[in-house]
């Protein structure tokens, strides 16, 4: 192919070509890298194909793709496919994601009666022809990218092919915005080429417009709209009955350098509390053995273990995957995590859509405006290390009228932001063949 007829206009834009032709070299040697992570348990290795833009199973009719890294921004993607789903019914979905529980996840969590209509793969590396392969087989009638998941090779193949796209729940960093700025001409190449941007804050749609993003908006976060987390009814009752009428604190989705933060909190609140329970999950569930051993001056159970929490069990560490519904239903109250430390923060209104009273360390640059309206509102509450951890754990969890106040608060900002799937899903709409066209699989073979 030459450079004139590149897809999305490669031509000119010296960064891209030489993306475009590191990643093709690179491409002999990413089958070991792939094999090395499927050791590791970061892909599937019954699907490696797909990483390669194999394994094709493109349905008649028109098809939506949309593409998500992980967890967070395939669970965004549910609401969104749901509002859609309703609006076009004979639509079907591509959902691509990037990690492997990411991938379980959604099969779990997708209702079952869109289970028929949405086909699941994992991503294909950012390689021309892996990318190429892809696009053969799936031939989309429209792409969805959530969030800030940007791979050159895929976005202008995409559009070299006329395919519409959106960029939607986008975020982009302070820090991001100036890195894509020191390439001006590749920002504008990729970021010009999605028809329809929406952000999540005015702050997003900003530095997206700067980067040639020229019509962004900012219409809110599609993780504010997701259900609430499940909970499997058996394991909810083994787990309840197993902990009785103890008071529980959750530390909820938590970051290196967190959970002794929060033992010592522990420590302080449980001479007032002598009955606490306090629960710890942490973000990535392989480091529980390191944490059972990091924190074993502590009575301790681990549920990777299937042991459940013991009448002098003081910690017990939930070191699973996919049970933070489960959890956020059993507590009094909830530490979210990745705030006691630079990380940014978690999505506080899974915890406030279940009911439990959200606790808040400093750092929460993630959900800076959610954060700052569930403050205002007293739907949480800041704490800046253990003692004040401890103290605001202590006033929840022995005041259930403060506890009650904090969640209706919390309840009604989460329903503020129910109808944003639907607003966004008739905008995406307008991406899409009207309703009684053929879409390309058939258009193609007519």
């Amino acid at each position: 192919m030459s450079d004139a007829t590149l897809p999305g206009g490669w031509r000119g834009t010296l960064p891209l070509l030489a993306w475009r032709a590191a990643t093709g070299l690179a491409a002999p040697l990413l089958p070991l890298w792939l094999a090395r992570r499927a050791r590791r348990g970061k892909e599937d290795p019954a699907r490696l194909g797909e990483r390669r833009g194999e394994g094709a199973d493109r349905p008649p009719g028109p098809l939506l793709w949309l593409h998500g890294a992980s967890v967070g921004e395939s669970q965004s993607a549910l609401p969104l496919i749901e509002a859609l789903a309703a609006s076009r019914p004979a639509l079907r979905f591509l959902v691509t994601t990037g990690t492997v529980t990411a991938a379980r996840l959604l099969a779990e969590r997708l209702p079952p009666s869109l289970a028929p209509r949405v086909q699941h793969r994992f991503a294909p590396l950012d390689v021309p022809a892996h990318v190429e392969r892809f696009l053969d087989g799936w031939r989309p009638d429209a792409a969805v990218f959530i969030e800030s998941e940007i791979w050159p090779n895929l976005i202008l193949a995409a559009a070299g092919r006329g395919v519409p796209m959106a960029l939607v729940n986008a975020r982009l960093s302070a820090g991001s915005a100036r890195g894509w700025g020191r390439v001006p001409s590749v920002a504008r190449r990729l970021f010009g080429a999605f028809r329809l941007v929406i952000a999540q804050t005015e702050d997003d749609a900003a530095r997206l417009r700067a980067l040639g993003a020229e019509g962004a908006e900012a219409w809110g976060n599609l993780k504010f709209a997701a259900r609430p987390l499940p909970a499997p009814e058996a394991a909810l009752a083994a787990l309840r009955g197993a902990i009785g009428p103890r008071p529980v604190l959750l530390a909820a989705s938590t970051h290196p350098g967190e959970e002794a933060q929060v033992a010592e909190a522990h420590a302080l609140l449980a001479e007032r509390l002598p009955e606490l329970l306090t629960i710890l999950a942490p973000r990535h569930p392989e480091r529980g053995p390191a944490l059972a051993r990091e924190l074993d001056a502590l009575p301790l159970a681990l549920r990777s273990r299937g042991e459940l929490p013991g009448a002098d069990t003081a910690l017990y560490v939930a070191d699973t995957l996919g049970e933070l519904g489960l959890l956020y239903r059993l507590a009094g109250a909830a530490l979210i995590g990745g705030s006691l430390v630079p990380h940014g923060g978690q999505n506080p209104l899974e915890a406030a859509r279940l009911g439990c009273p959200v606790l808040l360390g400093p750092h929460t640059a993630n959900f800076t405006a959610i954060v700052d309206r569930m403050i205002e509102a007293g739907a949480a509450l800041r704490v800046a290390g253990p003692a004040a951890l401890a103290e605001a754990a202590a006033g929840v969890l022995t005041h259930p009228e403060r506890a009650r106040a904090m969640t209706s608060a919390a309840a009604r900002i989460a329903a503020d932001a129910g109808a944003l799937p639907e607003r966004m899903a008739a905008a995406i709409e307008t991406l899409l063949p009207a309703p009684s066209g053929t879409g390309r699989d058939q258009e193609k073979e007519a």
